[in-house]
Parts: structure tokens; sequence; C-alpha cells
């Protein structure tokens, strides 16, 4: 399957950080379907993991081995390696081997990931057979290609980069993903890898990736589903030159934790745009809220209502739908005669009541619109927090029944 660049952004190299793809014949032939990176000891390294009880074997290898010093990811695609028991672990265990091998780093040190089909058995022999070319095609300029490598029902790669300097020194901060269906929180079935060429200690990573992931990858819905192998992980490479970053009062801190919550949120939101039969971008933001809790509660609720998606995607001003998702929403603080929606800027809903300024003639003007924001105020607090979805379309049905074809 060739896949497209599209606007593919500049996405700048990460000293110390080497990416290599080959065509491996996992699923399909004659394309990218094999992924390695590599980087060198002193680098660090943090992840976070899909939270379904079925998670891939992948997954909890890479859970398993994130605080043994991990020196490469092996990523492929066409296959999940996800509910295929004992079987499954010794082949995600043997891909490790065989990368590390090449390598000549430990076993222990190989990350494996995998995306793809559910239940079927990886078949190793083509993954290892594919590791040598994998190996020869590792560059630092490697990203358009490990974004292609990545996909399955993707129709373009993603990626996305920021360079900063802080005290003389340049960093640069650069990332893929993928996932266009199976997208909700917890997180969505994708995968992304961020790297950056600043050294940081370990935990304080894993701080600014939990962040990241919170306010990016955990605010995304396609479908409501969750996958059994997402996992996003970011390496810094300490190949800067400037000392390690060990705590979060460093100006340093500040200009990366913001480059990269912007490069997690700039991959994150490319998934969602490139969602399965997706037409329309659909920002859902809900505001004036008592809690962080109570205002995702909200917004998922609407993001999730088929009857709200299948409105977007006939492009129907039908504003009832999201009155009754905003009312099914398990919020216990939710009073009615508080709230006010908007499409876009147009009042929908005032004081719990439809708004007298509310025209068909105006909705339907915003609902025409491939990007749309629904803005819901609570009028209970002043929290406010947003989610990035789509609508649902035929195509996605038909993407979803022949997947395995």
């Amino acid at each position: 399957m060739a896949v497209g660049s599209g606007n593919w952004p500049d996405v700048k190299a990460v000293k110390g950080f080497r990416l290599g793809t080959a065509e491996a014949g996992i699923r399909k032939t004659n394309r990218r379907d094999l992924v390695v990176m590599e980087w060198d000891e002193e680098a660090t390294v943090a992840g976070v993991f899909t939270r379904n009880k079925f998670c891939a074997a992948p997954v909890h290898l890479a859970k398993a081995r994130l605080n043994q010093n991990p020196r490469c990811f092996v990523v492929n695609t066409g296959n999940a390696n996800a509910g295929t028991g004992q079987q499954g672990m010794q082949a995600a265990k043997q891909s490790a081997a065989g990368v590390a091998e090449l390598l000549n780093i430990t076993p222990e040190s190989v990350l494996p990931f995998s995306t793809g089909v559910i239940g079927e058995q990886l078949p190793v022999d083509r993954l290892l057979a594919g590791l040598p070319a994998a190996k020869a095609d590792l560059s630092e300029d490697g990203w358009l290609k490990a974004g292609e490598g990545i996909l399955t029902t993707d129709t373009r790669p993603k990626g996305a980069s920021r360079q900063f300097e802080v005290d003389g020194v340049v960093y640069t901060v650069s990332g893929i993903s993928k996932g266009s269906g199976m997208i909700r929180p917890n997180m969505a079935t994708m995968l992304a890898f961020i790297a950056t060429d600043a050294a940081v200690e370990q935990p304080l990573l894993q701080t600014l990736l939990n962040d990241a992931a919170n306010l990016s990858f955990n605010r995304i819905s396609v479908d409501g589903d969750t996958s059994t192998n997402d996992c996003c992980m970011l390496v810094a490479t300490g190949r800067s030159g400037a000392e390690s970053l060990k705590s979060e009062e460093s100006a340093l801190y500040g200009s990366l934790r913001q480059a990269v919550n912007e490069v997690a949120v700039e991959l994150a939101q490319a998934i969602v745009r490139d969602g399965e039969g997706a037409s329309k971008f659909v920002t859902v933001s809900v505001e004036k809220a008592d809690t962080v809790a109570s205002a995702l509660e909200v917004a998922y609720t609407i993001a999730h209502s088929p009857l709200v998606k299948t409105a977007l995607f006939a492009s129907d001003p039908n504003w009832g739908r999201i009155l009754a998702a905003v009312g099914r929403a398990e919020v216990d603080s939710l009073v009615i005669e508080r709230i006010a929606i908007w499409l876009d800027d147009v009042c929908i809903v005032e004081n719990g009541e439809p708004a007298a300024s509310y025209t068909e003639a105006a909705g339907q003007a915003v609902m025409d619109k491939d990007e749309i924001t629904i803005r819901i105020s609570l009028g209970s607090g002043d929290i406010t927090e947003q989610i990035w979805t789509t609508d649902l379309s035929h195509e996605y049905v038909r993407i979803n029944a022949e997947y395995r074809s």
C-alpha cells in the first residue's frame, strides 16, 4: 500500500536519535511496515501505555523493560500481537532479541511495539528477515519513512517538530504518530514516538511525558474505543551538549515542556484529522466547570454520542442531540438553568433554554464548515477543558468492515 506524505511538516533531525525503515511483508507487500529506532547509552526514556486489560504482548514487555536503560525501539505494523497468549509474548521477545543481536546490545534494552490486526500470531520470521534492511537504513533524517512505516489505516504520516533556544543552546523536539480509528483516551489506538536532544533525568522526563499525554493523546476521540497497543514514548538523547536537566525550577524545563506539549498536541490533532472516514475536525470545549473530571465527562459524552457524530457528518444543526448528551453526562453538579451552548460563536442554548437569538440559518452555516467548535458553559466553576473529535461517516463503517480484507 503506497501512502502519500501529504503535507509532511519539516521534522527536524534530533542529534543522537536514528530511525531505519524496511518492507518486511508482515501483512502486505510493497509497503514500509518495520521501523527500528536507536540511540546512545547516555539517553533517558519515558513511556505511557494503554490501560486496556488485554494489552498486547509488546506492551507488557516494553513496560517491564522501561527501567532497564532502553537503547532501541522496534516497531511493526500489520499485526498487533495482541490476544496471542504465550506465543505472542515469545514473538515479542524474539523480535527484541533479533534487533539486539544486530546492534550488539542486550535484548532487555530493546522495547518492541506492534500495531495492526488483533488476535493473529506475529509472523516473526518475516520481521526478523526485515531487520538488516532497517538497520542499514538508520539515519537521523529517517523521520518521514519511519512515519510511513508505523501506519495502519492512516492515509498519511504524521510528524511534528519544535526548536527553541535557552542560554545559547538550540534544542530540538521531534515526533511521529499513527492512528485514525479505535481512538479514545487511556490512550487511543495509536503509537507516538518523540525525541529531544536535551539531557533530562528520567523521573523528570516521565513527568514531562505524563503531562504532555494528558493534554494531547488523552484528549482525543474518534470512536470511543480503547486499543490494546497504545504507547507514547519520549527519548532524551542528551546530545545537545548542555548539562542534564534535573529540576522543574530550571528555565530550560519550562521551554522544553512547552515544546514537548506542542509536539504532542500537534501529533494528537493529526490523528483526529486523519480519523477513519472523518470529514470534520471538532473541538469540544467545556468551560466554567467545577472540576476537571466533570468538564471532561461532559465533553466525552458529547464526543462519543453516535447521534451527535452522525448529525455532524450530515452537517445537520440538530442541536437537540448536543443538549441531550450534556444532560445525560454523569455529573451530579449540573444545573440546567446555568448551562449555555454554542456552535462556534452561535449561541443555541442560554440559561438552559433555546437562545432567543438562534436561527436555523446561523446554525447551518456553522455545521457546513470542516472545522467546528462545540462550546458548553456549565456555570458552576472556573475550570476549562477541551478535547478533539470527529464526525462518524459511511466511510468509517466501510473501512472497519473491510479492515482484515
